[in-house]
C-alpha cells in the first residue's frame, strides 16, 4: 500500500459539485489501495473576498487577526470534503494546519515551515481514515499562534506531509492539465510539458509560472518529493516534476523549458546615489530590513561629472509601499536625491537547461522581443533563464511572440484552462 499526498486548488473545490467531484476522486484513490492525504485550499475566491473584507474594516489589518481570518476559508473546504467523502461510504478526518503539525516561524502573512510532526495524521492513516488537512496554515512554534503561509501556501503544505509522511508522490490538482510552455491563457498553443526538472521548474516559478510557487518546488527538490501536477476536471496524465523521468517516461531534454510572465512585480529606481563602495550595501540592507524580497538588480553607469549612479530593482507590488517608506527614512544616511516607483511593468523570461551549450538562444530571444516591437528595460540571466523587464501592455504579446519564435507551439489542440484561473 503506498501512502499518496492530493492536494486541490480552489477552482477544484469552488462549489458544492465540484467538491463531491473531488472526493470521488479520492475515494478512487483509497480503493486503489492508497493510504490518502488531502491538502485542500479555500473555496474559489474565498481568501481575495476575505482580503477584500479585512480592508474594508481596517486599512492596515494587524498581522495575527489578518491570519485567523483568511485561515478560515480552508477549514471550511476541508470539512465540506470530509462530509462529501463520508457520503460516499469512507471514512475521513479533517485536521487544520496546526492539528496536522504544521509548525512555523512566527512571521504572519508569509510564515515559512521549519518542521512537521504528522502524528495525528499517521494515526488516522492506521485507522484507515482518509486525513483532510487546510493547507496554507500552520501554528508558530514560539506563541502557538495561527500563521499562514502566504502566495502558494497550500501547495507547500502539500509536499511538506509528503516529505515528512514519506509519500510516494505529491499530486498536485488544479485546472489545467499540468505544467505548459506558456501561461494557456495566454497562449493559446501552449504545450503540455510530459516531464520537467526540478531546476527548470524553480526557474519558471520564479518567473512568474503560477501553476506551481517557488517554495513549493524549492521544497520538494530538497526532499526528492516527486510531483505530478494535474487537472481535476479531467481523468489526464499530467506534468512530472522530479529529478529525473518517472516510470517508463521517454523524455527529449528540449533546449527551452517554457516562457513565463510576471505581471505582480513593481520597479523603484534609487536616483542619484554616490558611487562609492558601500552604498549599494546600504541600500539593500534597507530593504532587507523591512523584510521585502527583490529580483532583478540593474546599476547605471556613473556620470562622470557628477559621480552620481542610479540603481533599479523590481520587487513585488505589495511591497512596493513598505520598500518606499524605508528608504525615505534612510534617505539621509544613504544620500541619494530621489525614489521612483513603476507598477506598470511585466517580466517575461525564457527558461531551459540547454540554453547554455546553445549558442543562438539570447541573440533569438531578444530579436523576437525587436520584431515585436517590445522595449526592454532591464536584463536578467542566469544559467539556463533569461530575464527582461518590459512595459505591462506589451507583455501577451512579448510572451506569444516568443513562445513562436522558439518552436514551442502545439500542433494540437489549444490548451485548456478548466476553472479559468490556471490554479
Amino acid at each position: 500500500m503506498g501512502l499518496v499526498v492530493q492536494k486541490y486548488g480552489g477552482s477544484s473545490v469552488a462549489d458544492a459539485e465540484g467538491i463531491k467531484r473531488v472526493a470521488k476522486r479520492i475515494v478512487d484513490a483509497k480503493k486503489n489501495g492508497n493510504q490518502v492525504v488531502v491538502v485542500v485550499s479555500a473555496m474559489g475566491d474565498t481568501t481575495d473576498e476575505l482580503i477584500d473584507l479585512a480592508e474594508q474594516v481596517s486599512p492596515i489589518p494587524a498581522g495575527r487577526e489578518f491570519d485567523m481570518l483568511l485561515t478560515a476559508g480552508e477549514r471550511i473546504s476541508m470539512a465540506l470534503l470530509a462530509m462529501a467523502i463520508k457520503n460516499l461510504g469512507h471514512e475521513a478526518q479533517s485536521f487544520t494546519g496546526s492539528q496536522a503539525g504544521v509548525i512555523t516561524d512566527s512571521v504572519h502573512n508569509k510564515a515559512r515551515i521549519i518542521d512537521v510532526t504528522p502524528g495525528r495524521i499517521r494515526t488516522a492513516l492506521d485507522e484507515g481514515n482518509i486525513a483532510i488537512v487546510a493547507g496554507f496554515q500552520g501554528v508558530s512554534h514560539d506563541k502557538k499562534d495561527i500563521t499562514t503561509l502566504g502566495r502558494g501556501g497550500s501547495d507547500t503544505t502539500a509536499v511538506a506531509l509528503a516529505a515528512a509522511l514519506d509519500a510516494e508522490v505529491c499530486e498536485i490538482y488544479t485546472d489545467v492539465d499540468g505544467v505548459f510552455t506558456a501561461d494557456p491563457r495566454v497562449v493559446k498553443k501552449a504545450r503540455k510539458i510530459d516531464w520537467i526538472s526540478f531546476e527548470d521548474m524553480l526557474e519558471l516559478a520564479a518567473s512568474g509560472s503560477k501553476v506551481l510557487l517557488h517554495r513549493c518546488v524549492e521544497y520538494a527538490r530538497r526532499y526528492n518529493i516527486p510531483i505530478h501536477v494535474r487537472s481535476s476536471f479531467s481523468g489526464l496524465r499530467g506534468t512530472w516534476v522530479s529529478n529525473e523521468p518517472q516510470g517508463d517516461q521517454k523524455v527529449e531534454h528540449a533546449i527551452i523549458s517554457g516562457v513565463a510572465h510576471d505581471v505582480s512585480e513593481a520597479k523603484v529606481t534609487v536616483v542619484g546615489v554616490p558611487d562609492k563602495p558601500g552604498e549599494a550595501a546600504a541600500i539593500f540592507r534597507t530593504i532587507a530590513n523591512a523584510e521585502v524580497n527583490i529580483d532583478m538588480v540593474v546599476q547605471n553607469v556613473s556620470a562622470a561629472s557628477t559621480g552620481l549612479t542610479d540603481i533599479s530593482f523590481t520587487l513585488p507590488k505589495a511591497e512596493g509601499r513598505k520598500a518606499i517608506d524605508a528608504l525615505e527614512r534612510n534617505r539621509g544616511v544613504i544620500g541619494f536625491d530621489s525614489l521612483r516607483y513603476d507598477d506598470q511593468i511585466a517580466k517575461i523570461s525564457l527558461v531551459g537547461a540547454g540554453m547554455k551549450t546553445n549558442p543562438g538562444v539570447t541573440a533569438g530571444f531578444f530579436e523576437a522581443l525587436s520584431d515585436a516591437g517590445v522595449n526592454i528595460e532591464l536584463i536578467s540571466t542566469s544559467e539556463i533563464r533569461i530575464s527582461v523587464v518590459t512595459r505591462a501592455d506589451d507583455v501577451n504579446e512579448a510572451v506569444r511572440a516568443v513562445h513562436t519564435a522558439f518552436g514551442l507551439d502545439s500542433d494540437s489542440d489549444e490548451a485548456v484552462v478548466y476553472g479559468g484561473t490556471g490554479r
